[in-house]
């Protein structure tokens, strides 16, 4: 009969269960299964960690290349509205030149086509000094030299002021005199020294007058 207290064997060990160290319960590394479990689980987070650190840098290579690609399309971008830029002030120098210039001839050329309407005027003056006959005959002349130069006048709407017998008028007359007279009504004009002119409405040159005052 087997003792209680006698230890049991394990055929071909000296007593302890295989695979376990003297406590019963530590595992030892088993033949052929190569290095012990924690270094097998260190190499398998150092190769994790290094493709994600791989994983990083392609994704920030990508990204550095799309900014790249972005700065690049910028860059052109504002080239091409510096030019434009370029090219409007230009033509807006260009144009403000063109309308200086149209500005200038106009008031340098602005009474052309009044000097075009005189000329004949003043060819007819010149031809009746060169007349030779009676006084009836250069009078005639020039009565129709005056009335050619009254349609000039006429046509560039200038208009004589010629206030005879009408109420003083401050803005298209310049009182040179005030008399009283019993035949005039008062502030009415009785005497014409020297008509007046108008352009358009616009007063050239006031008529010189004599006013009755009363």
């Amino acid at each position: 009969m087997n003792n209680p207290s006698e230890e049991k064997r394990v055929p071909g060990g000296q007593g302890t269960p295989s695979g376990t160290f003297g406590d019963g319960g530590t595992p030892f590394p088993q033949p052929g299964t190569g290095e012990p479990p924690a270094a097998a689980a260190g190499e398998t987070a150092a190769s994790g960690a290094e493709a994600g650190d791989g994983l990083v840098v392609e994704e920030a290579s990508t990204r550095i290349q799309e900014l790249q690609q972005a700065l690049a399309q910028a860059e052109a971008k504002a080239e091409e509205n510096w030019d434009r830029s370029v090219r409007l002030q230009a033509d807006m120098d260009n144009q403000r030149r063109r309308l200086e210039k149209q500005i200038e001839d106009a008031h340098k050329y602005s009474v052309q086509k009044f000097v075009e309407s005189l000329l004949p005027v003043m060819d007819s003056l010149e031809m009746g000094l060169q007349a030779e006959g009676s006084i009836e005959k250069i009078r005639e002349g020039m009565e129709l030299t005056l009335k050619q130069f009254a349609a000039v006048m006429e046509k560039f709407n200038i208009e004589a002021i010629d206030p005879l017998g009408q109420p003083f008028d401050p803005e298209k007359h310049q009182a040179v005199s005030m008399q009283a007279s019993p035949d005039h009504d008062n502030n009415t004009v009785m005497l014409v020294m020297q008509k007046g002119y108008t352009l358009s409405g616009r007063t050239v040159r006031p008529a010189m007058v004599m006013v009755c005052k009363k």
